[in-house]
């Protein structure tokens, strides 16, 4: 496989073509964000405990089961956030007929075809360096920050996640003239 930015490899044949797109792996944030993960789940378990084993008014049990639908909720978007830095990865195939997204998980993911005839207004944003929606995206709890996208439909499809500049133009360079060869 051949690399292009930092974050993108791909393979290419005059056939088809395979790039993959892996997070940013950063130890240090993976680590804080491993710990925290695992301290919000001792707060749940005793939270759960507290509401089996102690004597609480029914004030105090409402109490906590709101508390618990708001950490359920963190747990999961936390949880997941997670595992996409760990294990996570965007696969796009393209061959002669389609244009394949795979949002990846532990290998496990669907694979949806974009026929080429469907695809309108295929581009790339990049948020400005001080924007809230630059700050928001930089943060590692969010797996969002989807740089391309395209029409398909009348709904807009989006992919590739928190590539800088330098990365999207590499592979909106890439995607585009592979896009024209293979869909002849």
């Amino acid at each position: 496989m051949k690399k292009i930015g930092d974050r993108i490899s791909f393979e290419d044949s005059k056939v088809k073509a395979t790039v993959v797109i892996v997070p940013e792996r950063n130890h240090i944030v993976n680590m804080l964000m491993g710990a925290w993960l695992g301290m919000w789940y001792c707060i749940g378990a005793v939270v759960i405990w507290s509401l089996f084993q102690l004597v609480l008014k029914e004030q105090e049990r409402i109490i906590l089961y709101i508390f618990l639908v708001f950490w359920c909720y963190y747990a999961f978007r936390i949880s997941k956030s997670y595992l996409w830095l760990l294990f996570g990865k965007e696969l796009l195939k393209l061959n002669k007929d389609a244009f394949y997204i795979k949002n990846s998980f532990f290998g496990y993911g669907k694979l949806n075809p974009y026929y080429y005839d469907n695809i309108k207004d295929f581009s790339f944003h990049i948020p400005e360096v001080r924007s809230i929606q630059s700050i928001w995206e930089s943060s590692p709890w969010v797996s969002g920050g989807e740089r391309f996208e395209f029409e398909y439909f009348g709904k807009i499809k989006k992919f590739g996640r928190k590539l800088n500049e330098r990365d999207s133009r590499l592979l909106s360079n890439l995607l585009k003239s592979k896009i024209k060869s293979l869909s002849k």
